[in-house]
């Protein structure tokens, strides 16, 4: 099986379902579009069902790479950690909004969403540990248990996620850009020294 046929399906699929939704987009288009045969599709996935659950794990990886480059900068941590939170934040709502109608999935069956995104979440929490680790070495936290302390955070940001993609802080008079920076403050005021 190749890599760049999978890759192919998975990109065409995605594109398929932002513009036309999930429901409303079939194996035959996904196969049309991606310029192979049914029988190509269901070599590497047995239904739609699936060829989702690898849109949502390959934009997810995306974000994490994304966000791997945050945690291997040269930064001190704090400052990591709020480039982190910035980059979270952010990442998170172009892959909502760049997949058009699968904004409606994503907020409809967010259960779902969280089953997709458990074992990224490990990748996550991991992620953040490792910035904790970093800033209690060189004594700029105060964390007694880093990966508690870093599942707090993933578990605050999964949080964050639906009212930040809506601009719902707008509602009360704050803008995109200061509400990161207010976030990052409440959670790096927890933690510093």
């Amino acid at each position: 099986m190749s890599d760049s046929t999978y890759q192919l399906i998975v990109e065409q699929a995605r594109q398929l379902f932002a513009r036309k939704g999930l429901t409303n987009t079939t194996m035959n288009d996904i196969a049309q579009a991606s310029g192979k045969g049914r029988r190509t599709i269901y070599t590497y996935f047995n239904n739609k069902q699936d060829i989702y659950w690898a849109v949502i794990t390959s934009e997810l990886n995306r974000l994490y790479d994304r966000l791997e480059v945050v945690v291997k900068k040269p930064l001190p941590p704090n400052d990591k950690l709020e480039e982190y939170i910035d980059a979270r934040l952010e990442g998170i709502r172009e892959i909502v909004l760049r997949n058009g109608s699968l904004r409606a999935e994503f907020f409809r069956d967010i259960t779902e969403v969280e089953r997709a995104r458990k074992k990224s979440s490990l990748v996550e929490i991991e992620m953040l540990r490792s910035i904790l680790d970093e800033g209690v070495a060189c004594g700029k936290f105060i964390v007694h248990n880093t990966l508690a302390t870093a599942t707090i955070l993933h578990c605050a940001f999964k949080g964050l996620e639906v009212p930040y993609i809506n601009n719902q802080f707008s509602e009360v008079g704050i803008e995109r850009n200061r509400i990161r920076c207010l976030i990052a403050d409440f959670m790096l005021y927890g933690i510093m020294r």
